[in-house]
């Protein structure tokens, strides 16, 4: 995907095409916040939320990995905000190229649920800066059975807070270390407004 100034133009028709469907994507987020009952926001303070903040789409922190597979994936107990642990699979270790730096994340699987959704929560040095201070998430569904050596792209423009960053009613997975990136990664959801916070 390529920068909007490109002159080729089924690359910038691609581009504006990835922004819309990401805007798309937010307003609807915004719309389940304001209107959903399971929405993190408290009723009371509905009136004063004017949207969720973001960083702008930015191609960038689109990028391709390679896979790494576990067959008999590591049990990790992830930290919560509340409460007891909960146990994770680690079953995938993404491998990329970010801002000229190797790095890697891990992706879990809870134990015992049946489910293709692959669970990456991480930090990064916007983390307590411009970013919720416990970090964010990004889930991935691959069309297909992963392998060794497959290529999946992560799309850092679409990792989110957790609920808990809204209200402390919740009870959120917290990143472990290992997935502690050490480069800033601005892109996706910024620290949540103040005024919706409980």
């Amino acid at each position: 995907m390529t920068d909007p100034e490109a002159t080729d133009t089924d690359d910038t028709e691609e581009y504006e095409r990835w922004v819309s469907e990401i805007k798309q994507m937010r307003a609807d987020k915004d719309e389940f916040f304001t209107d959903h009952p399971q929405s993190p926001i408290q009723p009371e303070v509905r009136d004063d939320f004017e949207g969720l903040a973001y960083f702008d789409p930015k191609p960038a922190f689109r990028v391709p990995t390679r896979v790494r597979v576990y067959g008999n994936p590591d049990p990790i107990e992830l930290e919560v905000t509340a409460g007891q642990p909960i146990r994770y699979l680690r079953r995938f270790i993404f491998e990329f190229e970010l801002r000229d730096e190797r790095q890697q994340l891990a992706g879990y699987q809870q134990e015992d649920e049946d489910t293709d959704t692959i669970f990456i929560p991480f930090r990064d040095k916007t983390t307590g800066q411009q970013t919720y201070h416990r970090g964010r998430y990004m889930e991935t569904e691959p069309d297909e059975e992963l392998t060794n050596g497959d290529t999946v792209t992560l799309d850092f423009n679409l990792a989110y807070n957790p609920f808990c960053a809204y209200s402390d009613t919740f009870a959120c997975p917290l990143p472990p270390e290992e997935n502690w990136l050490d480069v800033a990664v601005p892109a996706g959801e910024r620290t949540p407004p103040e005024a919706i916070v409980e």
